[in-house]
C-alpha cells in the first residue's frame, strides 16, 4: 500500500510540479544572485492546506480525523520485493520495444509451420538480455534496501504522551504532529517547524548540504509570538493549530499560519522549518513539531536520480530503424513471393512436397520463417550497446585529468548518461557572467559617498600584489595543474576610463585561504579569504571619519578642508548599512555562533547621547527625508545607524588578550572617546540654510575652540590609518558567514573602517561605530532580496532617536528611480542633485572599468505610515495563496522616496584562461551569447576581457521603452548590418579581399532587460532573432532568469541548432534546463545549478576540453559505431538471404543454428564496444590546437542519411562477395549445406573484423586483443562443436564438418580471396578520396606533431604523486590506452 501512495504521490508530483523542478530562491532572502523571477516561478501546490494539530494533545479526535492521510516517517525506494521483483521487473523489461520484438520472435519459433530453428535457441538472446538486467536491477535495489534500513533505523527522541517525557524512537515510527527533539549535530528526521530552541534569541542554525550542497549554515527562528517562547516545549503548554501548504518539493518556501487558542495567528515561512536530511549545528537543543513525514517531506521529493534527456542521434537512429524494419519486410515478402512462385511452378520434385498447403498459404508461413531467419537485421541489441559506450565514456571524461580541480579535489559530474555525443554537435553557447566567467569571489574595490569618490589606490596594489604572489606561488609549485597556462595569467590593463586594476589582474586559480587550513576551518568561513578581509582603507575616507576623534566639530561648509556634518552623516549612514544590510552569521574560534557577545561598554552612555540629542535638533536636509521636517529631535548620532533584520545574536565576543599590543590599543581606544563624544555635539543644519542650535553657549564654545581645529586635526591626519587600525587586533577573530560573496566584500569593508557587525539576533543587532562605541540595534523587519525588486532592506527601531529606519541596497537601475525628487530649499535641491548627478557618474565609470555596482539608500518612516505597513505586511505574511505577490506588493510600498547614500564598486575576479576557451570556442563555430543581470558598461568590459569582443567589432547597442521604438529600432539595425555587408561584397569585389579580411569588423548586438522584454514578444523575436544571427555575439544586460530561458527556447525552437547553457547560480536553472545541454559550475552560490544540470563543471575554460575533444569524439565514436552495427548486421544477414535464391525460399540456411544466434551474440559484440569508446580520430593536444576541427566534424555530419545508406549499400556488396566467391570456388563439388557454410561464416568473421580496423583510427593492445579473441573465440567454438555435438542441430548433423573443412587449403584459399575482394574498394576509395581531398584531420596530423610520449609522463608523475592521498584513479584521456603506440589510421 505504502508504494502505491508513493506512486499516485510522484504522479501528482509530475502533473502538478515537475515544469518547476529546480527552481530556486534564496531562502533567507540574500542579495544575491540565487534568486528566481518571480514571473517564472510558478504555484507548486494544489488549493486545499494540511492541518496538523499535536498528536498528544487535546485535540485527539480532529488529530485522528486529519492524519488519515499523512504518510509515516518510513522511506522506500526500493522498486521490489522478494515476492514482486520477477514480475514488476519482467514487467518493466517488456515496456521496452527490444525485449518485446524478441519475445515475439519466441512465441513466433514456437509455431510448428513456420518454425525455423530450435525453440531453445531461439530463447537464448531473449533470456540473456533478462538475466543480465535482471541481476543489474536486483543488485542495484538491494542497495536501496540497505540504504532504507539504515536511515529508517537512526534513532530519535520523541515526546510520549503516557511517560510524559521523550523517548528514543526509530525515524520510522515518527509520524506527522509528534514533538521531536534534537541536539547539536543531529540529522533531522522529518520536515518540523521549529517551536523551541536553547538558544535565548530563538535561533538555531542547520546545514543543508545534504540537499542543495551549500555548506554554509542557515538560519531558522522559532516559531514568533508563541505564548511558551523561553520555556521547554511539552505538550501541556501547546495547543496551536497548524494550517501549511501541502507538501511540495520546493525547498525556498513554505506557507502556513499557527492559530493560537486565542484566534491570533501567526505566519510561517521558510525560516521557521527544519528541513529532513539537514543537521543541526550551533544549537544545544531544539524541538519542533512535524509537519511532513516521509516521501511528503520536500527532501524526498526532490529525490528525481539521474536526469534523462533524448540525444538528437538516438531520434536520428529511430528513423534508421525503421528504414532496417522496411528493409525487412521486402526482404521477407520476397522470400515468401518467391517460395509462391516456385512451388507453383516445381514439376515432379525428387523430395518430399507438403502438396496439401496451396503456394499462396506456404508464401504465407514462409514470410514470418524468414522473419525469424533475418531477426538480427533490426539492430535492437543496438540500444542496449549505445547504452555501454556511453558508460564507457562517460568513465573516461569523469577521470580525465584536464577536468579535475586540484584545489576543490572535484572532478567533471555527467548527470545525464544519455547526450554524451551532443557535446559535438554544439552551435549555440549561452553563458551567465557572475561566477560562471568570473570568479564570484568579490573583493571591495571602491566607492562613492556624498557625490565623492574614494578610489581606494593603495587597496588596488594590494590586489596587485596578491595577484603576483600567487604567480610566484604558481611558478614553483611542482604540482601538476592542467590548463594554468602562464599567458591567461600575465596582467592586462583593459580599463575603458582610469581604472587602476584590470579585470585581468586578479585572475586566480586558487584560493587566498592558507592552503594548510583544512576543509572545515574553510567551510566555517564562507567568503572569508584574506583578499577579502584586508580592505586597505582610502586616507582621504580615514581622514574625514577621523574628525569623529577631534576636540571640535567641522564646520556645515566644509571650510579649511574638512567634511561637512552632512558630509559625515552620509558616511557613517553608508558604512552602517553595509554592515547591517545583510544576513552575515558571526562568529569566531573560540566561542559557537548561538551564544551571545557581550555588549561592549560605549564610549559614552545612551543617556548621555540622548541628553545631547535634546539639547540639539539636526535636519540634514529638510527636503529629502520628508519625516524629519517635522521637529522631531534627531542627532548627528542617531544618522550614523540603522538596521535589518536576519537570524539570532550569532556572533560571540573576541576572545580577550593579555598581551600588551592589545592593552595599548584599548587604552588609546579609551582615550580617543572625549574626542568622539565631543562630535555628537556638533553642528546642526535646517532646511539645508543656517545653523539653528537651542544652546547659545555651546555655539559660543564652539567657535571658541574653532582655532584649535586645524592643529588637532594635523595629528590624527599623520597616520590616516590609527584610527581604524585601531581596534584591528581585537576584531581580527570574527568570522563572517555570508550565503553570498557580494555581502562578504561590503561586511568586511565596513568592517575596515570600523563599522563592524559583532552580533546578530532574530530581533536585534550588535554593532561598533567609530566614535560611538558599541550598540544594540533592534530588528524589525527584512525584506529579502529577489529578482523582480533586484534589492534588499532591512527596517530597524533607531535606539537613539526612536524612529523607524529602511536601510537599502540594490542595483542601481531601480535604486536610483526610487530615491526621491529634491524640492523645497533651492540649495537642498543643489546639493541632492549633486549627488546624484556625481554618484551616476561613478557609476558609469565603475562599470566601464568591470566592477559590480550597488546603491545604499535609506529612507526615515513616521510612526503612522509604519503602522500602516506593518498591518499589511504582516497579513501578506500570514498568508498562505499569493503569499509571495502580496510581500512583494508590501515592500515596494515600503522602498520609496529613498535618500540616496552613495555607491559601491566590488572587483569580481575573471577566471583564469577563459579568454582562452572563448576564443576557442569561437574559432570552433560556437556562437557565445552573454546573459547577464548586470549593467550594460560592465558586461561589455567583461565581454572584452574574455575576448568575446575585438577591437575591431562594432557595437550595437539596442535600448528603449516601447514596442513601436523596439521594431524600428530592430529594423535600423538589420538594415545597418546590410549597410556593411553590402560594403564588404563591394571592396571584395574589387580586389581588395586581402585587406578587407584583415579588417573586417564583426557586428555585437548590446541588449538590456527592458528592450529584450519587447523583442521576446510575438511580433518582435523573428526580427531579435534575425538581428543576432547576423551578430557574431550577442550580450543580454539586465536580463532575468525568465528572459534567459526564453532567449535559449527561441533559439532552440525557432534555428533548430544545438544549444548549451551554463551557469552556476539558482537564478541560471531555468535556462539550464531549456537548453538541449546544460552545464552548472560548482561556485561560490551553491549547488542548485549543478544539482539541475547535465554535467557540472569547476571552472568555464573545463568548456575548452569537455566540448572540443570529449564532444567531438563522444560523437564521432557513436555516430562511426552505430553505423558500423549496422553494417555488421546487414552484411551477415544478407548472406542468409541470397541463400533462399538457391533453397527455393524455403528459410534453410547453410549454418548451424547456434552459430547464427552466437555470431552477433558473442563473436562480434565485444569489437563495437571497444571501438566506441577508445576510437581517437585526432590527439587531444591537437583538437586544443586547431578548434576548427570541431566545426568540421559537426558540419560534416558522420551520421548524415548519405552515410546509412553508403553503409547499407557497401554491407550489400561485401555480401554479394563473401557469398559468392565461395559458391563459385565449390560449384560442381559435393559439398553439403555445412561445408558451404563455413568458409562463408570464416569469411564473414574476418571481413567484419577487418573493416573495423580500416575504419579505426587508433589502434591500441587493447583493440589487438578484443580483435584476436573475438576471432580466436568462433574458431574455437565450431572446432568444439563440430568434434562433440552430433545431435545439437537437427536434422544435421555437424559432427566433424569444421574440422574437415578447415584442413583443406582450399578453405583458406577461398577465405582469403574473399576477404580482400571484398574490402579492397573501401581501402581504393579511402585512399583515393584522402589524395583528392584531404580532410582537415589529415591536414591537421601533418602540421602538428603531438608528443604523446610528454602527456604520458607526465599523467605517470601526477597518478605517483596522488598515489599516497587515497584518490580515485585519475587518467589522462582514455586509461589503459598506449598513446606512444597508438596510429592515425588513414
Amino acid at each position: 500500500m505504502e508504494r502505491i501512495h508513493w506512486v499516485q504521490h510522484r504522479c501528482r508530483q509530475l502533473l502538478v510540479g515537475d515544469s518547476d523542478r529546480g527552481r530556486y530562491s534564496a531562502p533567507d532572502g540574500l542579495p544575491n544572485k540565487s534568486s528566481l523571477d518571480a514571473d517564472s516561478s510558478q504555484q507548486r501546490v494544489s488549493g486545499r492546506r494540511r492541518t496538523v494539530f499535536a498528536c498528544h494533545g487535546p485535540h485527539q479526535q480532529e488529530y485522528k480525523t486529519v492524519s488519515k492521510s499523512y504518510k509515516s516517517n518510513a522511506i522506500c525506494t526500493t522498486k521490489y520485493t522478494l515476492l514482486s521483483f520477477i514480475p514488476m521487473n519482467l514487467f518493466q523489461q517488456f515496456h521496452r520495444a527490444a525485449n518485446l520484438y524478441f519475445l515475439f520472435l519466441v512465441l513466433l519459433n514456437w509455431v510448428p509451420v513456420v518454425e525455423a530453428f530450435q525453440k531453445e535457441i531461439t530463447m537464448i538472446p531473449l533470456l540473456v538480455v533478462l538475466t543480465v538486467i535482471a541481476i543489474k536491477d536486483a543488485i542495484e535495489d538491494y542497495r536501496r534496501y540497505l540504504f532504507d534500513k539504515k536511515v529508517n533505523n537512526n534513532i530519535v527522541r520523541v515526546f510520549c504522551g503516557k511517560q510524559e517525557t521523550y523517548i528514543e524512537q526509530y525515524w520510522k515510527d515518527v509520524r506527522v504532529g509528534d514533538f521531536v527533539r534534537l541536539s547539536c549535530n543531529e540529522n533531522i528526521p522529518a520536515d518540523m517547524l521549529l517551536l523551541y530552541s536553547s538558544d535565548p534569541h530563538g535561533v538555531c542554525y542547520i546545514e543543508t548540504a545534504n540537499l542543495d550542497g551549500e555548506s554554509n549554515l542557515k538560519q531558522r527562528q522559532v516559531v514568533p509570538d508563541l505564548p511558551l517562547q523561553g520555556e521547554v516545549l511539552t505538550l501541556e503548554n501547546f495547543h496551536g493549530r497548524i494550517e501549511c501548504e501541502n507538501p511540495n518539493n520546493d525547498l525556498s518556501r513554505f506557507r502556513g499560519y499557527m492559530e493560537h487558542p486565542s484566534g491570533l495567528r501567526v505566519g510561517l515561512h521558510i525560516n521557521n522549518l527544519l528541513l529532513r536530511s539537514s543537521t543541526i549545528r550551533n544549537t544545544e537543543t531544539v524541538i519542533g513539531i512535524v509537519v511532513y513525514a516521509g516521501h511528503e517531506t520536500k527532501a524526498m521529493m526532490n529525490n528525481n536520480g539521474h536526469r534523462y534527456k533524448r540525444s538528437q542521434l538516438e531520434r536520428r537512429l529511430n528513423t534508421d530503424v525503421l528504414w532496417c524494419v522496411l528493409l525487412l519486410i521486402v526482404m521477407c515478402l520476397t522470400a515468401a513471393i518467391g517460395h509462391g512462385l516456385w512451388l507453383k511452378n516445381l514439376k515432379d520434385p525428387v523430395f518430399r512436397i507438403d502438396r496439401d498447403t496451396s503456394p499462396a498459404l506456404s508464401g504465407f508461413y514462409v514470410f514470418w520463417t524468414m522473419i525469424i531467419v533475418l531477426q538480427v537485421l533490426i539492430p535492437i541489441s543496438l540500444y542496449v550497446s549505445i547504452e555501454i559506450v556511453k558508460l564507457g565514456q562517460i568513465y573516461f571524461i569523469h577521470n580525465d585529468l584536464a577536468l579535475y580541480n586540484e584545489q576543490l579535489d572535484s572532478r567533471i559530474q555527467c548527470r545525464a548518461l544519455t547526450i554524451t555525443e551532443e557535446l559535438g554537435q554544439i552551435q549555440y553557447l549561452f553563458s551567465d557572467k557572475t561566477g560562471t566567467l568570473t570568479e564570484n569571489k568579490m573583493v571591495f574595490r571602491r566607492c562613492s559617498i556624498y557625490g565623492v569618490e574614494y578610489p581606494h589606490e593603495e587597496n588596488a596594489r594590494r590586489l596587485e600584489v596578491y595577484e603576483a604572489e600567487k604567480n610566484e606561488a604558481a611558478g614553483r609549485s611542482g604540482t601538476l595543474k592542467s590548463g594554468c597556462s602562464g599567458k591567461s595569467l600575465r596582467c592586462r590593463s583593459l580599463s575603458c576610463n582610469h581604472s587602476s586594476v584590470s579585470l585581468h589582474t586578479l585572475t586566480a586559480e586558487s584560493e587566498e585561504e592558507d592552503p594548510q587550513s583544512n576543509h572545515t576551518q574553510r567551510q566555517t568561513s564562507a567568503f572569508c579569504s584574506r583578499v577579502a578581509k584586508d580592505v586597505v582603507p582610502d586616507p582621504e575616507l580615514v581622514r574625514k571619519l577621523n574628525w569623529l576623534c577631534a576636540p571640535v566639530l567641522p564646520l556645515s561648509d566644509g571650510a579649511s578642508g574638512s567634511p561637512s556634518s552632512l558630509e559625515l552623516t552620509y558616511i557613517m549612514d553608508f558604512f552602517l548599512t553595509l554592515a547591517i544590510c545583510n544576513s552575515v552569521v558571526v562568529s569566531s574560534p573560540s566561542q559557537p555562533r548561538h551564544v551571545m557577545p557581550k555588549v561592549r561598554t560605549p564610549l559614552k552612555s545612551l543617556e548621555e547621547i540622548k541628553l545631547m540629542f535634546q539639547r540639539f535638533s539636526f535636519s540634514p536636509l529638510s527636503t529629502l527625508s520628508p519625516p524629519q521636517i517635522k521637529g522631531s529631535p534627531h542627532s548627528f548620532t542617531s544618522r550614523l545607524f540603522a538596521q535589518g533584520k536576519a537570524g539570532s545574536f550569532s556572533s560571540s565576543t573576541p576572545p580577550s588578550s593579555s598581551t600588551d599590543g592589545s592593552e595599548t590599543n584599548q587604552e588609546s581606544n579609551l582615550k580617543t572617546s572625549d574626542l568622539r563624544h565631543e562630535l555628537d555635539l556638533s553642528s546642526r543644519v535646517e532646511g539645508g540654510e543656517a545653523w539653528q542650535v537651542e544652546d547659545r553657549e555651546t555655539v559660543e564654545d564652539i567657535k571658541d575652540t574653532k582655532t584649535k581645529t586645524d592643529g588637532a586635526m594635523q595629528d590624527v591626519v599623520l597616520d590616516p590609518t590609527r584610527e581604524v587600525d585601531g581596534q584591528c587586533d581585537v576584531d581580527d577573530e570574527l568570522l563572517y558567514e555570508a550565503e553570498s560573496p557580494d555581502e562578504a566584500a561590503l561586511v568586511h569593508a565596513a568592517h575596515a573602517y570600523r563599522c563592524t557587525l559583532r552580533g546578530r539576533s532574530a530581533e536585534s543587532l550588535l554593532v561598533d561605530l567609530p566614535g560611538i562605541g558599541s550598540l544594540t540595534v533592534q530588528l524589525l523587519h527584512i525584506l529579502p532580496f529577489d529578482s523582480n525588486r533586484k534589492r534588499m532592506s532591512v527596517v530597524i527601531r533607531h535606539p537613539l532617536s526612536g524612529q523607524v529606519v529602511v536601510y537599502t541596497k540594490g542595483a542601481d537601475s531601480v535604486i536610483m528611480d526610487l530615491t526621491e525628487t529634491a524640492n523645497g530649499a533651492k540649495q537642498a535641491q543643489e546639493i541632492y542633485s549633486h549627488i546624484r548627478e556625481q554618484t551616476q557618474k561613478h557609476l558609469d565609470s565603475y562599470a566601464r572599468d568591470g566592477l559590480r555596482t550597488l546603491c545604499i539608500a535609506k529612507k526615515v518612516l513616521e510612526e503612522e505610515e509604519y503602522e500602516v505597513w506593518l498591518q499589511k505586511q504582516l497579513l501578506a505574511e500570514s498568508s498562505i495563496e499569493n503569499r509571495e505577490d502580496l510581500l512583494l506588493e508590501s515592500a515596494q510600498r515600503l522602498e520609496t522616496n529613498l535618500t540616496l547614500l552613495g555607491t559601491t564598486g566590488v572587483v569580481d575576479r575573471l577566471q583564469e584562461e577563459v579568454p582562452e576557451t572563448i576564443e576557442a570556442l569561437q574559432r570552433a563555430g560556437i556562437k557565445v551569447w552573454i546573459l547577464t543581470g548586470d549593467k550594460k558598461e560592465t558586461a561589455i568590459n567583461i565581454a572584452y576581457a574574455c575576448k568575446l569582443l575585438c577591437p575591431t567589432d562594432q557595437l550595437l547597442t539596442a535600448s528603449c521603452g516601447s514596442v513601436e521604438s523596439c521594431a524600428a529600432l530592430l529594423e535600423e539595425l538589420k538594415l545597418e548590418i546590410q549597410r556593411c555587408d553590402a560594403i564588404e561584397t563591394e571592396l571584395t569585389a574589387a580586389g581588395s579581399s586581402e585587406e578587407s579580411s584583415d579588417g573586417k569588423a564583426s557586428f555585437i548586438l548590446v541588449i538590456d532587460g527592458r528592450t529584450l522584454d519587447w523583442a521576446l514578444q510575438e511580433e518582435l523575436k523573428s526580427d531579435f532573432l534575425e538581428l543576432g544571427c547576423r551578430c557574431k555575439a550577442v550580450i543580454c544586460c539586465r536580463s532575468t532568469p525568465l528572459q534567459k530561458s526564453q532567449v535559449v527556447q527561441l533559439v532552440r525552437d525557432q534555428l533548430g541548432v544545438m544549444t548549451l547553457a551554463v551557469g552556476d547560480g539558482a537564478n541560471d536553472v531555468s535556462m539550464i534546463q531549456v537548453a538541449d545541454v546544460g552545464i552548472g559550475i560548482s561556485g561560490q552560490e551553491g549547488m542548485q545549478a549543478v544539482m539541475s544540470s547535465d554535467f557540472a563543471i569547476s571552472r568555464f575554460k573545463h568548456l575548452g576540453k569537455l566540448l572540443l575533444v570529449h564532444g567531438r569524439w563522444c560523437y564521432s565514436r557513436l555516430a562511426n559505431m552505430i553505423l558500423y552495427f549496422i553494417y555488421k548486421n546487414v552484411m551477415y544477414v544478407n548472406l542468409l538471404f541470397w541463400y533462399q535464391f538457391f533453397c527455393g525460399f524455403s528459410g534453410s540456411v547453410m549454418t548451424n543454428s547456434w552459430v547464427l544466434i552466437l555470431f552477433n551474440l558473442v563473436f562480434t559484440s565485444i569489437p563495437p564496444l571497444i571501438y566506441g569508446i577508445l576510437d581517437q580520430d585526432m590527439p587531444a593536444d591537437t583538437l586544443m590546437e586547431l578548434p576548427e576541427l570541431y566545426l568540421d566534424a559537426r558540419t560534416s555530419k558522420v551520421y548524415a542519411p548519405s552515410a546509412f545508406w553508403i553503409t547499407i549499400l557497401d554491407a550489400f556488396y561485401q555480401s554479394l562477395v563473401c557469398f559468392f566467391v565461395p559458391y563459385f570456388a565449390l560449384t560442381g563439388s559435393d559439398v553439403g549445406d555445412l561445408s558451404f557454410g563455413s568458409p562463408i561464416n570464416a569469411s564473414a568473421l574476418l571481413i567484419i573484423l577487418l573493416h573495423q580496423v580500416i575504419e579505426s583510427h587508433t589502434l591500441t593492445w587493447i583493440h589487438a586483443l578484443v580483435l584476436v579473441l573475438s576471432g580466436g573465440s568462433y574458431f574455437g567454438f565450431v572446432q568444439l562443436f563440430s568434434l562433440f555435438c552430433v545431435t545439437c542441430n537437427p536434422p544435421t548433423n555437424p559432427l566433424g564438418v569444421e574440422t574437415h573443412e578447415m584442413s583443406k587449403p582450399l578453405f583458406y584459399i577461398v577465405c582469403a580471396l574473399t576477404t580482400v575482394t571484398a574490402l579492397l574498394p573501401r581501402l581504393l576509395f579511402r585512399a583515393l578520396h584522402n589524395t583528392l581531398h584531404p580532410s582537415a584531420v589529415l591536414r591537421s596530423a601533418q602540421i602538428n606533431e603531438v608528443d604523446s610520449e610528454k602527456y604520458r609522463r607526465r599523467m605517470q608523475r601526477w597518478n605517483t604523486s596522488h598515489s599516497r592521498v587515497n584518490r580515485l584513479p585519475v587518467s589522462a584521456d582514455n586509461p589503459g590506452l598506449e598513446t606512444s603506440i597508438a596510429s592515425v589510421v588513414s
